[in-house]
């Protein structure tokens, strides 16, 4: 049976952002929603009774004394008072509504729907489970029309190009994994590839891996620090004049120059990049400060934005990493690489998909195509959040709210 075995097995920010609400939101109330960005892609009754039951089973999750021991001393921004707070923490199953809606003709086949309510604190928590659980159980039984090549030699050949190509990167792939098992084949490939090139003058290095569990289990940094949903809520709660900067303000409240700075990486694509930026240039103590991540959008003419930014503000570019993640392969990665290198900037990347579920169909027909979906925030305190993504037309929210945010920052429809 799919199933999550230990509550580490999450991306970093879960954790990172869990502490900030804990800290700067301890009473919101949220709403999080399941979109299904592939509705040729259905699932089944099958399907979803055992996604049912393995949220289920993630009451009985818990922070072990020795994982807990762990993130103390490899996360020093994570608080004792925080620790404390995640070993207490339990899943609540009844927080999610899990929906099947039947296609028309076959009621053994539709579409699911999933909320998540409560807290904002524990409700943060139920995003990476809730997706990584739903793309294993449909691979396993919905489409099993794929070849289970060997992961652990792909992903070390692709780790292989990557680190020869000079690119610094990170393993991302937990929300949209086909397993656990494949993940796991995937990080020890990476690790092959880093241990056997480490002696090579190549200028690439494997920084880490976004999921904790991993990230203890083989020694690895854990990589993770902010996601849109802290700009979102932030806009919603404050008012979106202004809400990156109040965003940053807050997220530095918690985490310290003393405790975090490491991360102080800030994703720009939350309302538009050309909105962030705007803002970034107004408060250029916080351009000095910030580095950033690009995550939707054409990563080139990025990289020109952010050259421009910064040479507007006489901040040294080559001191501001860039972090890219969207939908990356070798391919792009090197092609943003040449890019930077171009412009004088340096870059790191934030890998998935592209390892942790990339694979062949078994009738020889292309690729198995992952699920493309997303678990966004949908309310905080029942008022809309919205997130407008460099991808025109590519927004997420209530219709009345991304229209009411993009009417204020004069947004393009497409």
């Amino acid at each position: 049976m799919v199933q999550i075995n230990s509550i580490l097995d999450t991306d970093l920010y879960k954790l990172t952002m869990q502490q900030a609400v804990l800290h700067q939101f301890p009473i919101a109330t949220a709403k999080y929603r399941f979109t299904n960005r592939s509705p040729n892609m259905s699932f089944t009754i099958e399907c979803l009774q055992l996604l049912k039951q393995a949220v289920g089973k993630l009451k009985d999750l818990t922070l072990t004394s020795d994982e807990k021991q762990w993130l103390s001393e490899t996360c020093p921004y994570l608080s004792s008072e925080y620790l404390d707070y995640l070993e207490k923490y339990r899943f609540k199953p009844d927080q999610v509504i899990i929906t099947f809606i039947p296609t028309s003709g076959d009621a053994t086949k539709g579409q699911i729907e999933m909320e998540a309510n409560g807290p904002w604190v524990e409700t943060i928590m139920w995003e990476i489970v809730l997706m990584a659980l739903l793309s294993e159980i449909y691979f396993q039984v919905v489409d099993t029309d794929w070849i289970n090549e060997s992961q652990e030699e792909r992903a070390y050949e692709k780790g292989k190009d990557l680190l020869l190509a000079g690119c610094t990167f990170s393993e991302f792939g937990t929300r949209r994994r086909r397993s656990f098992k494949v993940q796991e084949d995937v990080v020890v490939g990476l690790i092959r590839a880093q241990n056997e090139l480490q002696s090579e003058n190549h200028g690439g290095k494997l920084l880490g891996t976004s999921n904790i569990h991993f990230a203890k289990k083989f020694g690895l940094t854990p990589i993770g620090t902010i996601a849109h949903e802290w700009f979102m809520g932030t806009a919603a709660t404050f008012g979106y004049e202004n809400s990156s900067i109040k965003a940053l303000s807050l997220w530095e409240e918690v985490y310290t120059p003393e405790r975090g700075s490491a991360l102080w990486i800030s994703l720009t694509d939350t309302f538009s990049t050309d909105v962030f930026f705007r803002e970034f240039k107004e408060a250029p103590d916080y351009v000095k400060r910030w580095r950033l991540r690009q995550d939707s959008g054409d990563p080139i003419e990025y990289v020109k934005k952010a050259k421009a930014l910064y040479d507007s503000l006489g901040v040294d570019a080559s001191e501001k990493p860039i972090v890219f993640s969207d939908s990356l392969n070798v391919v792009k990665a090197k092609a943003i690489q040449k890019a930077c290198d171009e412009a004088g900037l340096k870059a790191s990347f934030g890998i998935g998909t592209f390892l942790s579920n990339d694979f062949q169909r078994s009738d020889g027909n292309g690729p198995s195509k992952a699920l493309n979906m997303v678990i966004k925030l949908y309310s905080i305190n029942n008022i809309p959040c919205v997130k407008i993504s460099d991808d025109i037309g590519k927004n997420t929210g209530e219709k009345g709210a991304v229209k009411y945010v993009k009417d204020l920052f004069k947004i393009p429809e497409a």
